[in-house]
């Protein structure tokens, strides 16, 4: 006996990865300089130089049985601890080390965060656009998933629409900022106003309504200031990850931060950790752990990211695509000519450019693409974009 859904799933891969394996066969067949592809979020600057030092003084310096053995299931007391220091030298936050639970990445927090409110009944809301994975992170849980439209064209929040789609059953509202898809930041008056609605609306349902803020590009930001979300609403469980900030998305290190202002404290913070034994974490890789309490303090350079943004934002915008403009992240998000997304990016498949249409990410008749590339590209496939508007 197999599960349907299960099934579903894994043999019906999403259309980012299907994208980028087709992209990787057309290369093989026509030359990588000749497919301009735009798939995939996969950061193109190298991690910085103190990440690979780091990596070679904890093997000299440490013992292998402790650099490879077991950590405490919440993760290293060193990492938690080097990472507090950052938030609260950042935030003035008031972290604590047991505020912090490490994982494996943004995506298994999410599904441990979501299986820890999933409640029965319980409903969370995710703003459009949306990482599309969020779905079957929440239906997984048994929750039910509800998207709020998108607010186009500069993809804030609509929160009328919030407030029509807030119940006693909410549980949670997802946000991502910076965005993906659309490189937007949440201003601190959308984050402001949005807050006072969910404090609103708990005190009605009589239960709090969570944030769960999903930040793993919250140092790609181009001159504008991303808020720390729990400073201006605590009963925010913010899920972050290294893989874009450090360049580290095949090690998949991150972490957990549950305030302490947050409602239920405690059980939350246990609910989650328990979530995350069911679905059969044990901790996450002990040597990334002691990377990542010697690195918690780094940045990344962004002048790449900076240069393609400007040039490929700049070179659609001329050539009379309408693009949200991209504050941070490394995605831009445009307008299909002729409205319909999935035959535009057809069309462009054809000439072997490569984007996402925007249907999986709740927003459809935009399409998104993602300029973690080489320079070179960009200015390599305008002609192809030329082309096809």
């Amino acid at each position: 006996m197999i599960d349907q859904v299960s099934y579903d799933l894994g043999s019906n891969r999403s259309c980012i990865r299907e994208l980028f394996e087709y992209g990787r066969k057309r290369a093989a067949v026509v030359g990588e300089d000749r497919v301009y592809d735009y798939s995939l979020g996969n950061p193109s600057i190298p991690a910085p130089p103190e990440v690979d030092q780091a990596i070679r003084q904890i093997l000299d310096e440490e013992p292998s049985l402790a650099v490879h053995g077991y950590t405490s299931a919440v993760g290293d007391l060193a990492a938690r601890q080097a990472i507090a220091r950052d938030l609260n030298d950042r935030y003035d936050a008031g972290v604590r080390p047991e505020d912090l639970f490490i994982g494996c990445g943004a995506a298994p927090e999410l599904v441990a965060v979501f299986r820890a409110l999933a409640v029965p009944g319980a409903e969370i809301l995710a703003v459009a656009p949306y990482f599309p994975e969020y779905k079957p992170f929440v239906e997984g849980t048994g929750a039910a998933f509800r998207a709020v439209p998108p607010d186009v064209p500069g993809f804030q929040i609509r929160l009328e629409a919030v407030e029509e789609m807030l119940t006693a059953h909410t549980a949670a509202i997802i946000l991502n900022s910076p965005n993906n898809p659309a490189g937007t930041v949440y201003t601190r008056r959308t984050l402001e106003e949005l807050a006072a609605l969910l404090k609103r609306k708990a005190r009605q349902f009589g239960h709090p309504i969570y944030i769960v803020a999903d930040e793993p590009y919250r140092e790609l930001a181009y001159g504008v200031e991303v808020p720390f979300i729990p400073a201006i609403y605590p009963d925010t469980v913010v899920c972050y990850s290294y893989s874009k900030s450090l360049s580290l998305p095949g090690e998949r290190i991150g972490y957990i931060y549950v305030p302490r202002q947050a409602a239920d404290h405690e059980r939350l913070y246990a609910a989650i950790a328990g979530a995350a034994r069911a679905c059969g974490h044990v901790c996450a890789p002990s040597l990334w752990q002691r990377v990542i309490a010697r690195c918690a303090g780094l940045r990344p350079d962004l002048q790449a990211y900076d240069r393609n943004r400007k040039a490929l934002y700049e070179g659609l915008c001329a050539l009379g695509y309408q693009v949200a403009k991209p504050d941070g992240a490394f995605y831009l998000f445009v307008q299909a000519p002729g409205g319909d997304a999935n035959a535009f990016c057809e069309r462009a498949k054809e000439l072997d450019l490569l984007v996402v249409p925007g249907d999986g990410f709740g927003c459809p008749g935009y399409f998104r693409v993602c300029y973690c590339v080489s320079y070179q590209q960009i200015v390599n496939s305008l002609p192809v974009f030329a082309q096809l508007i």
